[in-house]
Parts: structure tokens; C-alpha cells; sequence
């Protein structure tokens, strides 16, 4: 596992924040960093080029969508989902287990797998973690995930102890199975629900497996945001210091800036594309529907102090007049500017950390009655 290896440069004197580095073989991630999501092999109205724009280093695709359309051997004989969608920063995949746990209407969960019908064309598949984990060594990204059970929310404590067995015993076929050891990285998913002891659990049976990085999944599925913050404040410390942490479906201010004095290195989250094709700008924590009437003549950029294209170059009422056209251009540039502004807020608590000043530039993320929770959490 020489390719990954995640160096932690520094920490802040007051939190458990954190500065990293995280080495893959197509380049490095500096931690704490938001990640776009780009489910079926790309980012939502987003080039690649645009992308490295955003200042971008690593971003999602997903076994589950991927494997439905186009289907991992034609990725493969593309030479991969680098070539296939040509982009050559690191690379994360979902196992798609949150996807085919979300089908509660059209599956059937045993221990060999999960067993369920396609939304496209109504064949049934079984996707075992075997079959993920070959899925995703075809595709190719740098780090694949574990197949996991996630337990819904609310759920019952023997069903999420379940869940959660269930995934450590999947988690061990998913190592038998993996065959690109060397160029992957696969990740462990802790889970346990809104169970603080069986988040310890789950995360000391996982850690006992050596893997190279780990996730705390099973949260943003409809707990509200003092619960998060309780288990990944709880979860995060008993992972490996040495080896960056996810925390999945997670990518608000307060949420982010809470998992970050926790000790989080990755997210990832769709709201930034979302939003866009709802016509909304995320400024500062603010939501602004640029379909309202106030932004017909105003000829100021979404952000004055936003150096991305969008802010650079158009106007509030250029954007406004072409998402109430529901013309492409203005879903681009508002997913160009939303990407950039995540991606900017994790670069700051970067910067702040390195700075030793991280509490007292997003200390008031941290506090119980913040304001500063406005977008909504989501998965892929």
C-alpha cells in the first residue's frame, strides 16, 4: 500500500482539527477537503477542466449507477473511469450500498447480499460484496469502499446491531475479493446508527482489519444535525490517526466545520450540483434562489470576493435571467460557483488550522445554536 499513504502535517492546539495529506497514485488530496460528487461518472453540468477550476482534487463516482449504465466492462475497456471521463485526479467510489438500501420497496437483504430489481429495466441483480468490489476493480477509481448495511433511521437497536455485524462480516469478504491492492485503496464504513457503543464497536472491529482508510456512514439519513455531530464526535477519535477519515453524505458549513474540530478529513456531499439545478447560490451559509425577483437588475456578481468563473465574469441578473429561461449555462455556472465556495471553506479551515486560529475563525460553527446550518444534508 506503498501508493496511499496520508501524511498529517499538522494540528490545532485547541480541537482535534486537523492538516493532511493524502498521497494516491493519480495525485495528493490536502485535507480537510470537500469533494464533489459525480455519481455517474461526472460532475452535474460540470467539465473536468471546469472542475480543476473549482480547485477540485478528488471526486466521487458510484458502483450502483455505474454498474446499471453504462456497466463496469465497458468503463474498463475504456481503460478505466479516469480515461472513460477524463479526469486525472484521485477518484473515489461508493459501494452502492446506501443506493440499494434506499430501495426498501424493491429489495431483499440476506447475508450473501442484496438482492433487488433494476429501476431501469425491472431485471433483478444481486449485488453481493464480492460483486461490488469486482464492480469497482474495474472501474478503477483510487479508493473504493466496503459494502456495508446501512440501517435507516429510526431503527430499532437489534436491527442496527445487525446492520452493523453484518457489515464487519461483509467488510472481511470485501478484503478476500479485492485483486488491486496496490492501486486501491479500500475503505471500512462504520456504522451503529445513532448507537454510540455500537459505533465503538463497529469501529473496533474494523480497525482490527489494517485497512488503509476509514468512513463513518449511516448518518445524514434523516437523524437531525445534533445527532451527527454526537456520533462523529464520539466516532471519530477511535480511528487511526494515521490514515485519513470520511465522513460520507455530509456537506453544510456548521457540519462541516463540527467534523472537522473532530478530527474529519474528506467529505462529500451533492448539494452544491443540487442546489444549482434549483436555481440557488450558496454565499457565505446563505441560500439565494436566483429566481427571485430581486436579482431581475442586479448586475453585481453572485459573490464580489468569489474569484470563480461565474463570479468573474457574469452577473446576478445574467444567472437569474437564464436559470427562469432553464437554460444549461446558468445550472453550470451556479454549480461552478456552489463547488468552489464548499471547496473554499474547507481550504479556510485548512489555512486556520495551519494558522493556529481555526476556533476563532469557525468557533461559532461550533456552538449549539448556529445559524450557520442553512443547506440540507444529502447522500449520492
Amino acid at each position: 500500500m506503498n501508493n496511499f499513504t496520508f501524511k498529517l502535517v499538522c494540528q490545532c492546539g485547541s480541537t482535534d482539527a486537523r492538516v493532511g495529506e493524502f498521497h494516491t497514485p493519480h495525485g495528493v488530496v490536502h485535507t480537510p477537503r470537500f469533494m464533489p460528487v459525480g455519481t455517474l461518472a461526472n460532475v452535474k453540468t460540470v467539465t473536468p477542466a471546469q472542475l480543476k477550476d473549482c480547485k477540485a482534487e478528488m471526486i466521487l463516482a458510484n458502483t450502483y449507477h455505474l454498474h446499471l449504465q453504462p456497466g463496469e466492462d465497458i468503463v474498463a475497456e475504456a481503460g478505466g473511469l479516469h480515461k472513460f471521463m477524463h479526469w486525472d485526479g484521485p477518484i473515489l467510489t461508493d459501494s452502492g450500498g446506501f443506493q440499494v438500501f434506499s430501495l426498501s420497496e424493491i429489495r431483499s437483504i440476506s447475508e450473501e447480499g442484496v438482492q433487488f430489481r433494476s429501476p431501469r429495466d425491472g431485471n433483478t441483480i444481486n449485488l453481493t460484496p464480492e460483486k461490488s468490489i469486482q464492480i469497482q476493480n474495474q472501474l478503477g477509481a483510487d479508493v473504493i469502499m466496503a459494502f456495508d448495511e446501512c440501517a435507516p433511521y429510526p431503527a430499532t437497536y437489534e436491527a442496527v446491531k445487525l446492520a452493523g455485524q453484518r457489515t464487519t462480516r461483509w467488510l472481511e469478504r470485501c478484503i478476500k475479493a479485492h485483486d488491486r491492492k496496490d492501486d486501491q485503496a479500500l475503505f471500512g464504513i462504520i456504522q451503529g446508527g445513532v448507537f454510540l457503543d455500537l459505533r465503538q464497536q463497529s469501529a473496533r472491529e474494523l480497525i482490527e482489519l489494517d485497512l488503509p482508510g476509514y468512513a463513518i456512514g449511516g448518518v445524514s439519513v434523516g437523524e437531525p444535525p445534533e445527532l451527527i455531530e454526537k456520533i462523529v464526535k464520539a466516532t471519530t477519535p477511535l480511528l487511526p490517526a494515521d490514515k485519513p477519515r470520511y465522513l460520507m453524505g455530509v456537506g453544510t458549513y456548521k457540519e462541516m466545520a463540527q467534523a472537522v474540530a473532530a478530527g474529519i478529513d474528506l467529505f462529500d456531499c451533492v448539494i452544491p450540483t443540487r442546489f444549482a439545478r434549483h436555481s440557488v447560490a450558496l454565499v457565505r451559509g446563505e441560500r439565494w434562489n436566483l429566481k427571485n425577483q430581486k436579482f431581475k437588475r442586479d448586475f453585481t456578481p453572485i459573490d464580489r470576493e468569489c474569484d470563480c468563473y461565474a463570479c468573474q465574469n457574469f452577473s446576478r441578473a445574467y444567472i437569474s435571467h437564464l436559470v427562469r429561461s432553464q437554460e444549461i449555462l446558468g445550472y453550470t455556472l451556479l454549480s461552478i460557483h456552489n463547488i468552489t465556495e464548499l471547496i473554499r471553506f474547507t481550504q479556510q479551515m485548512r489555512q486556520a488550522i495551519m494558522e493556529n486560529c481555526f476556533v476563532e475563525k469557525f468557533g461559532h460553527y461550533l456552538v449549539e445554536d448556529s445559524s450557520a446550518n442553512t443547506p440540507t444534508s444529502g447522500h449520492l
